[in-house]
């Protein structure tokens, strides 16, 4: 047998014996034995934030008659979906977008 496939072998091996040593308790969290002791690994994803619903336009614009992309970082559901809310692709938000926006569901 040649070289590369003893090395294939054993890598093979080694890979199914550290494998073998994974403990799936759920499907978030999988532990391993290392040399120095247990590592646990825990994935996933965080939950869902709770937002306050949309402010009134007048508060966002400032007393303007648009809210700028720099007003809209005042509310983060609004500052994520600019570009969607303004619909005419001006850089503004006006009062007929802003309310469009604030009425589609999230």
């Amino acid at each position: 047998m040649s070289i590369r496939i003893l090395t294939g072998v054993a890598a093979a091996i080694a890979f199914c014996s550290f494998a073998a040593h994974a403990q799936h308790t759920d499907r978030s969290a999988t532990n391993y034995d290392t040399p120095v002791g247990e590592l646990t690994v825990r994935s996933g994803q965080p939950g869902p934030r709770a937002y306050a619903p949309p402010p009134p336009f007048a508060q966002l614009s400032g007393g303007k008659g648009y809210i700028s992309e720099a007003d809209a970082q005042a509310y983060d559901l609004l500052a994520n979906d600019f570009i969607h809310a303004d619909d005419n692709r001006d850089g503004r938000i006006s009062q007929a977008e802003y309310a469009r926006w604030a009425s589609t569901p999230r």
